[in-house]
């Protein structure tokens, strides 16, 4: 029988690639990996072959086809992990959606100022008020959570789940942006960061050699942009 095929970006960039990537892998489940160069002539090519959305990430699994991150983690939480991706306890369960579902289709100024770069450190690049109240909701929602429901892991519910591998990318974003976070956002990157899922992601993000412009100019500081 064929693995499952996983069509992602570059682990430096692509945030949405890394949140089903970081569950399966977390939880076992192998599968095949596809990774397509952004921003490349190739990649306008061939993405429509694994994706109608011309975007990545794209699941494909026998005759089924899902694309969407959040779509990805919920067809594999109920192909492979028996339900495991969300927590058993219905409050919690409710709760986690909630927060997964704010983070997929809301802070725009988070994804559009401070966008995905595994390899950045931080320097004097600065954002604006409104990514800042984005930065500053990612953390409430996080001590809502962890103050609710956290009690029995380190992660938002306790163990890693759905939810977790939705917010992995906001916190490469807060570490190598240099955003100021609170003691529950600083221990709760600390165990993202020592998942041996997350390790191994973020080493081949290093490893990787091709660039996208855009998102390598915020490499340079902009003073003058607001707080």
């Amino acid at each position: 029988m064929s693995l499952p095929v996983l069509v992602i970006g570059n682990k430096n960039y692509s945030s949405w690639s890394l949140r089903p990537w970081l569950l399966l892998r977390h939880f076992g489940v192998a599968f095949e990996e596809v990774r397509l160069l952004l921003d490349t002539p190739a990649f306008a090519a061939d993405v429509r072959r694994h994706s109608p959305t011309g975007k990545v990430p794209a699941l494909h699994d026998g005759d089924v086809r899902v694309w969407d991150s959040l779509a990805i983690c919920e067809y594999a939480n109920e192909r492979w992990l028996d339900g495991r991706g969300w927590p058993a306890d219905r409050a919690a369960r409710a709760l986690a959606r909630a927060a997964a579902a704010e983070m997929h289709a809301g802070f725009v100024a988070l994804r559009t100022q401070l966008p995905m770069n595994s390899r950045r450190t931080p320097d004097a690049y600065r954002w604006d008020a409104a990514a800042q109240a984005d930065i500053d909701r990612v953390q409430a929602l996080w001590r809502q959570l962890r103050a609710a429901h956290g009690e029995h892991g380190e992660f938002l519910c306790g163990e890693f789940g759905i939810v977790d591998a939705m917010y992995a990318p906001v916190a490469i974003r807060f570490d190598g942006y240099g955003a100021a976070v609170d003691d529950t956002a600083r221990r709760y990157m600390q165990a993202l960061f020592a998942l041996p899922a997350m390790q191994e992601w973020r080493q081949a993000a290093a490893a990787e050699t091709e660039s996208v412009a855009a998102t390598e100019a915020l490499r340079m500081p902009y003073p003058d942009r607001p707080v």
